[in-house]
This record gives structure tokens, C-alpha cells and sequence, in this order.
């Protein structure tokens, strides 16, 4: 009676078009659940996020849930979750993404689940780091370790999501450094993001990990973007 009542006064909101949500929905509706635009990277070694890191740093696999388009069902989602505190919207992609990525051979190897972090002074401001919850769940549907202490973000910057191209890009490698023991040798490092744009960031994060010798770097996020 109590949860009828509030719920009739504070309804629950869907995450990817924000209308109400029904008794038997959570977090995202249906109708969200059935369009959501899913890229099947999983199935293809060679997938066009594995394809963006060429060139630029040795990656073992790359892939990601779903494709962001701007005013999108997606964007609403990451928006709500980075920006909105909608933290179980990672914990919610992590668990569904979890279940095709135990398909992937690759992936077998995983030693540790490293998320990308934020500087200190931005994870002040924002409460959290987005990505956490997605980590988290991924680490318990695939029963890896996480660790969010190895690799640190040593400089703040304003949010990526407002700089241009060059911008994003531009002393990025010199961001991150990682914290390792020798127990950190020779360990296969699934690193996890919310967003592959250019992948600069993720590229300075997997040249800081490969600082530790013996270690190779595989790659999830929950979205990525058409440019």
C-alpha cells in the first residue's frame, strides 16, 4: 500500500525515454529494452572498436555494448548515469553485457577488471565514478577481481564530453600512471570506460598499464559513438 502510494506521487522514470515506468519495468522499459541499438561487437574479434586502436597500441579484444546516438536512447541513459546520479543504469548494462562476453574466448584470460578513474578532484564533485557500477557488475558476472587503486588519473581536466576533437586528444597520454607490484606482472588487464569516441583516453590508460611488464590489455565499454 505504502510503495503504491508513492509510487503514485513520485513515479519511477525510464532511464532511456524517461516516461513512466509499469509494475513489472525497471530502470529502462520495454520498449527501450526491445530499440536499444546493441553493435554485437562480441561476435567479431575484428569489430570496428577493436579496429580504432590499430596502429596505436597493442590491444588483445575491444568491444562495446551499444551504439550512442545523439538524442538518442542511449545518450538519455549515460547522461542519466553520468550526470543525473542514475548509477544503476551501469550495474544494469554491466549484468546484460556480462552474458555475451562470456562467449568470448579471448576474454578467458582476464586476470583483473581495471575501470578507467577519475582524477581526485572530480570524483569530490561528482560523487562517483560512472563507470564503477558497470566494473562491478561485469566483475561479479564473470567472477574476476576489480581493482580500482593499480591505474590512476594523476591530472584533472574539464569533462571530455564538451572538447572538440583536438581537444580530447591533446596531452592525454601524459594523464595517467599506474600504482603496480610485481604481483601485478605478467596479468592480463580487461580495462572498462563508458564511452569510446577517439579513444585517445583509453589509449593513455592501456600505454600506462603496459608500463607493468608482462601485461596485455583488453577493453569493454558500454557505448560507442558514430564519430
Amino acid at each position: 500500500m505504502f510503495k503504491s502510494l508513492i509510487n503514485l506521487f513520485f513515479p519511477k522514470t525510464c532511464s532511456g525515454c524517461n516516461n513512466n515506468l509499469t509494475a513489472n519495468e525497471t530502470i529502462i522499459c520495454t520498449i527501450c529494452r526491445h530499440d536499444i541499438p546493441l553493435t554485437n561487437h562480441y561476435l567479431n574479434q575484428e569489430n570496428e572498436a577493436f579496429k580504432k586502436f590499430y596502429g596505436r597500441v597493442a590491444v588483445r579484444h575491444v568491444s562495446c555494448f551499444v551504439y550512442f546516438h545523439k538524442k538518442g536512447i542511449v545518450q538519455e541513459m549515460i547522461h542519466n548515469l553520468k550526470y543525473r546520479g542514475h548509477e544503476e543504469v551501469g550495474t544494469l548494462l554491466g549484468n546484460w553485457y556480462a552474458e555475451d562476453l562470456k562467449k568470448v574466448s579471448e576474454l578467458s584470460t582476464v586476470d583483473c577488471i581495471i575501470p578507467v578513474p577519475l582524477h581526485k578532484r572530480k570524483l569530490r564533485e561528482r560523487g562517483y565514478n560512472q563507470v564503477t557500477n558497470f566494473a562491478l557488475a561485469l566483475s561479479q558476472q564473470l567472477s574476476l577481481p576489480y581493482d580500482d587503486t593499480l591505474l590512476i588519473r594523476k591530472v584533472y581536466s574539464k569533462t571530455q564530453s564538451k572538447k572538440n576533437l583536438l581537444g580530447r586528444t591533446e596531452g592525454i597520454q601524459s594523464t595517467f600512471d599506474v600504482n603496480y607490484s610485481e604481483q601485478d606482472h605478467n596479468k592480463h588487464f580487461l580495462l572498462i570506460d563508458d564511452v569510446i569516441t577517439t579513444g585517445a583516453t583509453l589509449e593513455a590508460c592501456s600505454k600506462a598499464l603496459l608500463k607493468i611488464p608482462g601485461a596485455s590489455i583488453s577493453i569493454v565499454c558500454m557505448a560507442m559513438t558514430d564519430s
